[in-house]
C-alpha cells in the first residue's frame, strides 16, 4: 500500500469563462499532481491538508474534517472506460482528475472503515467519511451521469483528518491501523445510495 501521487488545485470558475451564466460557480476540483513517482517532490501537509490547495465551498470540502481527499488509483480504469464510452472521446484521466489530494494504491473502500488511522510516511491521518459527489463532479468530468456512477459503483474515495503534520513525498508507504471497524466506507456508500431516490442522484 502506498501513496503514488499528491495533487492540489486553485479555485477557478468551474465552467470556464466561456459560460457567462456560470462564472459565479467556483471550484478547485481540477487538481494537478505536484508529487508523483516520476517526480517525487516533498510536499508540506498541515492540518488543513496539502499546503497551497484550495477549496471553493468549505461546507462540503476541506476544513479540518475533510482536509485530505483520498482516491484509489485502481478506479481510474473504470472512469476512463466509462467516459470513453459515454462521451465518445478516448479518455485517459491524470491523477488528481477526480478531485483527490492523495492517489493511493492497494487500499479500497471495502478495506477502510470510519475511525481507522492511516500512517503515511511519518504522518498520521484519521478516516472520517466517504466523499459525496455533487453537480461539480459531473461538470469536471464532462459527463452528467458521473455523480450517479460514483454512487452506484461505490468508487467514492474518502476524507482524512490530519493527526500529525509534516512533509510527504509520493512513494511513501501506507500502514492501516484499524479503529472500531463499525462502518466501512463501502457500507457508508451503500447506505447513502439506499437513502437517495433517482431525483436526488441526478442533482
Amino acid at each position: 500500500m502506498k501513496l503514488i501521487s499528491i495533487s492540489s488545485g486553485k479555485v477557478l470558475p468551474l465552467f470556464g469563462n466561456h459560460h457567462p451564466n456560470y462564472k459565479s460557480v467556483a471550484s478547485a476540483i481540477h487538481k494537478k499532481s505536484i508529487s508523483n513517482l516520476q517526480n517525487p517532490i516533498a510536499i508540506e501537509i498541515n492540518t488543513l491538508g496539502v499546503k497551497g490547495d484550495e477549496q471553493a465551498d468549505l461546507s462540503v470540502h476541506g476544513g479540518i474534517e475533510k482536509a485530505i481527499y483520498v482516491y484509489p488509483s485502481e478506479h481510474y480504469e473504470f472512469w476512463n472506460a466509462l467516459l470513453t464510452r459515454e462521451t465518445k472521446k478516448p479518455t485517459s484521466l491524470e491523477y488528481g482528475a477526480i478531485g483527490e489530494n492523495f492517489t493511493i494504491e492497494g487500499l479500497l473502500e471495502t478495506d477502510v472503515f470510519v475511525g481507522d488511522k492511516l500512517l503515511i510516511g511519518e504522518l498520521e491521518f484519521l478516516v472520517v467519511k466517504l466523499r459525496e459527489p455533487c453537480f461539480k463532479f459531473n461538470a469536471a468530468l464532462g459527463y452528467k451521469g458521473a455523480s450517479k456512477a460514483m454512487l452506484q459503483s461505490g468508487f467514492s474515495g474518502w476524507y482524512l483528518r490530519v493527526l500529525k503534520t509534516g512533509v510527504l513525498t509520493a512513494g511513501a508507504k501506507i500502514t492501516l491501523v484499524p479503529g472500531p471497524r463499525n462502518t466501512s466506507i463501502a457500507q457508508q456508500n451503500k447506505n447513502l445510495l439506499n437513502s437517495r431516490n433517482q431525483k436526488d442522484l441526478w442533482e
